[in-house]
């Protein structure tokens, strides 16, 4: 166990730095001269060659990845073309923490909705709760999100006045609810699919069959050696959904109106701000690498299997 902990924690930091390499490179290739946008109406021949040396894009593309990841590792992303003076991080810092929030408690309501009702539906696989359970969950994930945002306004704020229909006041706020049901519940249904699935495939070893005739209790042998079992492909969804915490809901966050990345992100699409751009795609990038790398260690203590093919 230790060797395989040990090849993953060593092959992180070469991942790191071959996925921030190229997102910093394709930054650099994009159309548009840096210096030229960030002076806009002001850029004449001179200010421009000036304003490059400045922000060094002269020099060679190693030495601006080495200065640019040196002050990323700091939290300096460089400043924003469009927001003249200010720093990306101080920008992005914000509304990605807005994001994460909400991702967050969406991602939790996925995960307790979608593990539990698709091990259920596997135990349940002969009677007429399976089907019903799949079905419901297909048409609920089927369904697009510009459909069920309204959906959930109209009912939950229009006509019962429980919640807001739109804005952001925290966390623990009841402006949260509805953002968190648009994403959460459609998210669920990818868990219960997998999760059934996995189940179905689990009860159906040579040993749980054992197991049963061994006199094991059924409490003993759900949580011993279904449940343990079953969660193994669970983690790779896992993995990518904590990569996906940074990344925000474009749609749904426009449509409720909470100030995370969505907005910001498509107007610097827009508007050509590459520092802004780069910042997302690069946080975006080492979410992933440090989520599969977090999944890979926890196989180190579900998976019995790692262990024991290092002893052999």
């Amino acid at each position: 166990m230790l060797v395989y902990i040990t090849r993953r924690i060593l092959w992180t930091p070469v991942l790191l730095i071959i996925s921030t390499f190229f997102v910093f490179f394709m930054g650099t290739v994009a159309p548009g001269d840096p210096a030229e946008l960030k002076l806009g109406n002001k850029a004449t021949p001179e200010r421009i060659e000036k304003l490059r040396d400045e922000m060094g894009l002269n020099e060679p593309l190693s030495t601006q990845y080495i200065k640019y990841i040196s002050k990323a590792i700091k939290g300096d992303f460089g400043e924003s073309y469009t927001y003249s003076g200010k720093k990306v991080s101080t920008i992005i810092g914000p509304k990605l923490l807005v994001t994460l929030q909400l991702n967050l408690i969406a991602s939790f309501l996925a995960i307790f909705i979608g593990i539990p009702l698709g091990f259920y539906a596997a135990k349940n696989h002969k009677t007429k709760l399976d089907p019903l359970i799949v079905l419901s969950s297909l048409i609920i994930y089927a369904i697009p999100v510009f459909l069920i945002a309204p959906l959930l306004i109209l009912f939950f704020s229009v006509y019962l006045n429980w919640v807001p229909a739109s804005g952001w006041n925290g966390t623990f706020s009841s402006s949260t609810i509805l953002p968190a049901l648009t994403v959460g519940i459609p998210g669920s249904a990818i868990y219960i699919r997998h999760m059934r699935s996995s189940t179905l495939d689990v009860i159906n070893q040579d040993y749980v069959r054992t197991a049963y005739s061994k006199g094991l209790t059924n409490f003993q042998i759900t949580t011993k050696h279904i449940i343990r079992n079953a969660l193994l492909p669970i983690l790779t969804l896992l993995g990518f959904t904590i990569a996906g915490i940074f990344s925000g809901s474009l749609i749904v966050e426009i449509i409720y109106g909470i100030p995370g990345v969505a907005r910001l992100s498509l107007d610097a699409i827009f508007q050509r701000d590459f520092p802004i751009l780069t910042a997302f795609v690069m946080i975006g990038s080492v979410s992933l690498i440090f989520g599969n790398l977090i999944i890979d260690l926890a196989y180190t203590i579900i998976d019995p299997r790692i262990r024991l093919s290092e002893k052999n």
